[in-house]
């Protein structure tokens, strides 16, 4: 997570209901991971202002729900959907200079490693393609991913951000957190790179945050029973 305190001297945009419409085969079971709770608000615009930041990361608990972005099923998914600050000119600007650029992120699917001793560890095994996010800043906005991204039982619907993205909501209980692609020494460097960008990378999930919210979510498109 990085905070900026006061500043001294391709694919279309639909709505979540639109797109169920249009991408669900007849008769195909939608799974919504980390389905968004539209009163969780982004820390942004404000002072502190807060994003996420060069990191790859999942939501590890949402209230009462564990693992809310751990796919229950195998399927596909279709889209994403991402909550968004609204970060004034400075703000964008403070950002954009210390962290690689115009923000932006894409999703990512994650395997667990198979090895007990590495159980923090994570492979990429699918990725979708990265997304500007600045002009949907200030909204919920949905994303159709141009190839849908096939996903086991079991593995994690990540969010990768190489830049910054301002998709932390923040003010939450205890009961909300997420983890990040970073080492425990690493867990308060939020200006480092770990970002997960290229298939087959591993990284250690050691930083677990609590009392914030990764304000995403992914539409699954799971794999009919018969064909299990």
């Amino acid at each position: 997570m990085w905070v900026m305190r006061k500043l001294i001297p391709s694919a279309a945009v639909l709505s979540a209901a639109a797109f169920l419409a249009l991408s669900a085969p007849a008769g195909a079971d939608l799974v919504d991971l980390g389905k968004l709770d539209t009163a969780q608000k982004p820390g942004c615009p404000g002072d502190p202002c807060f994003a996420i930041s060069r990191t790859t990361g999942y939501r590890a608990k949402a209230g009462s729900v564990t693992s809310p972005m751990v796919a229950p099923r195998s399927g596909r998914i279709v889209a994403w959907t991402v909550s968004l600050g609204k970060p004034n000119s400075k703000q964008i600007k403070f950002f954009e200079s210390k962290l690689g650029g115009a923000s932006q992120a894409q999703l990512t699917i994650l395997e667990r490693s198979r090895d007990k001793k590495k159980r923090t560890t994570y492979i990429v095994v699918a990725q979708g393609e990265p997304m500007k996010l600045e002009p949907y800043f200030g909204r919920i906005s949905t994303f159709g991913l141009r190839r849908s991204l096939p996903i086991k039982k079991g593995q994690v619907v990540a969010l990768t951000v190489p830049t910054w993205a301002p998709a932390l909501a923040t003010g939450l209980s205890t009961d909300f957190s997420w983890r990040a692609s970073r080492t425990k020494a690493q867990c308060e460097d939020t200006q480092l790179p770990t970002a997960q960008t290229e298939l087959r990378s591993s990284s250690v999930y050691d930083c677990l945050y609590r009392g914030v919210g990764l304000a995403y979510s992914a539409l699954m498109v799971a794999t009919p029973a018969s064909s299990r």
